[in-house]
């Protein structure tokens, strides 16, 4: 129960810096997990339960601020979902994805960390056709790695001016919420056929560490963040996870 408690901060904190910038932490979280030794069976299944519990709370309260484009999260979510789960089903060499993977975000980073923030009214409209690619490209990456794909959308949005900072924070809380729903339900199918779900609810007390910090998180990002300190966390964030998936590739 001490491990247990431990691990329940360390999902707090996890929680309330990735829900400033409208992510669930999904890819910490499995971390934590390992580090945990926790049972490789229901570890997706963990993180993405905690996922969907800090950006319900974060799509909740973007929405009541008016900040989701629904509109133009339609074409992005349409196209996220069948490929999350197309993406799920696919079987690449490890250390290659990994490596890859990791490039990419590293690249995205440094990109944001140089990029400066534009008002709302300098944002613009991708073409019709680029948003449904760039959603089913974001959720098949997010489905080959088993998380809701927002650090890999959100700096894109940066790089492209899709919205303001906050209006993009709100896009991705609701883009991971779809394809963390999408991606739990097939791991629950998985699950019932192991007859692992007694192991999995034993794990409870994460959930409502990581909905506090989330509310706690997003109510800092929404209400007390300039647009610059949200972009450059979000860069500190992709490169800490692009490092991470870096490391693990090298074989350390």
């Amino acid at each position: 129960m001490t491990a247990l408690a431990g691990l329940a901060a360390l999902f707090f904190l996890t929680a309330l810096a990735y829900s400033m910038v409208g992510f669930g932490g999904g890819s910490t979280y499995t971390a934590l997990l390992v580090l945990a030794d926790t049972n490789y069976v229901i570890l997706p299944a963990i993180s993405l339960a905690c996922n969907i519990t800090v950006v319900t709370g974060s799509t909740i309260r973007y929405a009541q601020a008016g900040l989701i484009r629904w509109h133009r999260l339609v074409p992005l979510c349409a196209a996220s979902i069948p490929l999350a789960w197309l993406g799920g089903r696919m079987d690449v060499p490890e250390r290659v994805f990994i490596t890859l993977l990791g490039l990419a975000l590293l690249a995205s980073a440094i990109a944001l960390v140089f990029r400066q923030p534009q008002p709302a009214s300098r944002s613009f409209r991708l073409p019709p056709w680029a948003e449904p690619l760039l959603g089913g490209g974001t959720g098949f990456l997010a489905g080959l790695v088993g998380i809701g794909g927002g650090i890999f959308l959100a700096p894109i949005m940066h790089l492209t001016r899709w919205g303001a900072a906050r209006e993009i924070s709100a896009a991705a809380a609701f883009f991971i919420l779809v394809n963390s729903l999408a991606g739990l339900a097939g791991h629950a199918q998985r699950l019932t056929a192991n007859d692992s779900f007694t192991e999995l609810v034993s794990y409870w007390p994460l959930l409502p560490a990581v909905l506090i910090g989330g509310q706690i998180g997003v109510w800092i990002g929404r209400d007390k963040a300039s647009d610059t300190w949200l972009i450059r966390l979000t860069a500190l964030l992709v490169f800490f996870v692009s490092a991470r998936l870096l490391w693990r590739a090298a074989g350390f």
